[in-house]
């Protein structure tokens, strides 16, 4: 049920409807849901008070997929059907996951359209099935928290993603379910958590190193107005990188190869990251690798060896930096703050070399992890209507330039890298031979000259263009990007009015039909998935009724109960037993309904005598 919310003083009297909007940071390592409640924006816990979810996928063979923690304590036994770290390989092609396979232990296989599949016990799943199983998680999460179905989700994704990576994004948001509002960068949700905004005027860079992405952005915020002047970053650099360089220095310590042993060379790499969160607190580590042969090397990891070992990652950073600062036409001095997003920055040397770079001290305020999600929760607030007079404007860049081939395999730029976004802009071309009806035009992404060192995004053409000399012709390429980043080209004669368009789904993405078919895969097996759930419900409170009888008999059973009494119960605790792993829900609630009827008189007596014991030595008066 949607929320009442009452108004303020000053404010018209009536309560108004407030619609349930979150933010969500989908990461590389843990992903949260967060939500604006009573004026303040904070990240949702689950039933257990966990914030984050590992980002952690396993699938096994008739079962439906396990998320989160659960899943990710199974990533070192079971590595092929747990998958984690999929944002990686989102938008990729299956050449792109080809190049990562040093540091993803998945068997791939090519799916449509040249999007890989990922192969697991259950069958084959791409990386936007796969990130839909955590969206749907998160938005279970929210909608238990929240008391009702949302109305409005803002997702956020790194601001170096390219067209197909943020595609890709959208349709597993589109698969979970989600309503989704836009996508927004993580440096411009990191920016509007800090309150970033309410400063009248400044320019900001927003340090972002998280598990797999690096993103650095330029911000100016000028009375409410968030411009990002530049974006640079690595969409493959991450805390990944530095846990797989740890869990290689313990290997070679330990004398033990990776491809010796790939089940150790797993184990190391959770040892790995472990180690990781304690040399961010500690001056040293305790770490340990298990040999084929069973024998346990033990040994220290020190802090300077630690950053010995990861400096070469963190120095990736330093060349976008440097860029970005170049390309916003500015330079350390004129940077007011630097805030720090995303787990990795919480390494004593990340904050020391960010510090180096932009000579100042970086804001460390918020979490880290949350600060993300958190933005994007107040976004989402203001984008689905909860506060009609913010005036809070978000004005974000594509990263990458986009043109078309022209003649000779190179790149005619038309929207230009750091380009603030929405934007549409168009640009003349002519036909190239005498005659020429037809004209095929080649979307490209990135910033290199020739076409082969780009991004193919799509392909389509414009037929019925008048027959006329090379060169007469006028044809009018128009490209449009939406607030997501995501982009739609169209092409159009002008003396013919011939026209001709394409909505860009990068080949990496699902195609609408596949989409289609899942979603109604999903509606047509809601009954069966349904049943399923119940199911388990039961079980689990058969479970919890078995052990709490089980816990009172070992206690009082002696004491309270004769034989037959006893043996009665134990004989209805039985048959509940050997119910509670069939597959009927009606079976199990009879069980548990019978067993309950059985050991009323138990419980009753139960509760006489503890009465009783509380009474011992005590006078009545003393309790009045």
């Amino acid at each position: 049920m949607a929320l009442l919310q009452i108004s303020e003083p000053g404010q018209s009297t009536a309560p108004h409807l407030h619609r349930l909007a979150v933010g969500i940071d989908l990461g590389t390592t843990n992903s949260l849901v967060a939500s604006v409640r009573s004026g303040i924006a904070d990240t949702l816990a689950d039933g257990e008070g966990r914030h984050l979810l590992p980002s952690v996928v396993r699938y096994l063979k008739g079962a439906d997929p396990v998320v989160g923690d659960v899943a990710l304590a199974a990533a070192a036994d079971d590595p092929l059907n747990t998958i984690a770290s999929v944002k990686r390989i989102m938008g990729r092609g299956i050449d792109d996951v080809k190049t990562l396979g040093g540091t993803l232990p998945y068997e791939f296989a090519p799916g449509e359209s040249g999007m890989p599949r990922i192969c697991t016990a259950a069958g084959l799943y791409s990386p936007v099935e796969v990130s839909a199983e955590i969206l749907r998680s998160l938005k279970r999460r929210a909608e238990a928290s929240l008391g009702g179905d949302l109305s409005g989700v803002v997702i956020t994704v790194p601001a170096y993603f390219d067209d197909s990576q943020r595609q890709a994004t959208k349709d597993a948001g589109r698969l979970a379910g989600l309503p989704v509002l836009r996508l927004l960068n993580e440096p411009t949700a990191a920016a509007v958590a800090y309150g970033l905004d309410r400063k009248a005027e400044g320019v900001f860079a927003i340090y972002d190193l998280g598990g797999g992405t690096f993103d650095i952005s330029i911000l100016r915020l000028n009375r409410g107005v968030f411009e990002v002047l530049a974006t640079a970053g690595d969409s493959a650099l991450g805390g990944d990188d530095m846990d797989h360089a740890i869990a290689d220095w313990m290997l070679r310590q330990a004398g033990v190869g990776v491809s010796g042993d790939p089940h150790g060379a797993r184990r190391a790499l959770r040892d790995a990251r472990a180690a990781k969160h304690v040399l961010s607190q500690s001056a040293q580590a305790a770490v340990c690798v298990t040999r084929p042969d069973g024998s346990v090397w033990h040994g220290t990891l020190a802090r300077a060896e630690f950053d010995a070992l990861v400096n070469p990652i963190i120095e990736r950073t330093v060349a976008p930096c440097r860029r970005v600062m170049r390309d916003a036409a500015i330079t350390a001095a004129d940077i007011s703050e630097v805030v720090l997003v995303g787990g990795s920055t919480r390494m004593p040397r990340v904050r020391e070399r960010a510090a180096t770079i932009f000579c100042r001290t970086p804001l460390t305020d918020i979490d880290p992890d949350r600060v993300v999600a958190i933005g994007a929760a107040i976004q989402a607030d203001i984008l689905i209507g909860n506060k009609p007079s913010d005036e809070m404007l978000l004005l974000d860049v594509i990263p990458l330039s986009l043109g078309i081939e022209i003649m000779g395999g190179m790149v005619e730029k038309i929207i230009a890298r750091n380009s603030t976004i929405p934007i549409a802009k168009a640009q003349d071309f002519t036909t190239f031979k005498d005659g020429q009806t037809a004209m095929a035009i080649h979307v490209v992404q990135g910033d290199r000259e020739l076409v082969s060192d780009c991004r193919s995004l799509a392909r389509f053409e414009l037929r019925g263009i008048p027959p006329m000399v090379a060169g007469a012709g006028r044809i009018r390429v128009t490209f449009q990007i939406d607030a997501d980043g995501l982009l739609s080209v169209s092409a159009q004669e002008q003396t013919s009015g011939a026209a001709s368009s394409v909505v860009v789904k990068p080949s990496y993405g699902l195609s609408d039909a596949e989409i289609e078919r899942m979603l109604r895969d999903s509606i047509v097996h809601a009954r069966e998935d349904n049943d399923a759930r119940n199911l388990r419900e039961q079980q689990v409170d058969a479970d919890r009724v078995v052990a709490a009888l089980e816990s009172a008999l070992a206690a009082d059973g002696d004491a309270l109960l004769s034989a037959a009494e006893r043996l009665e119960i134990e004989h209805k605790l039985s048959l509940l037993r050997s119910v509670r792993d069939g597959t009927d829900v009606a079976c199990i609630r009879d069980g548990i309904d019978t067993l309950d009827r059985a050991t009323r008189e138990f419980a009753a007596r139960r509760m006489d005598a503890g009465i009783r014991k509380a009474l011992s030595g005590h006078r009545l008066d003393e309790f009045g």
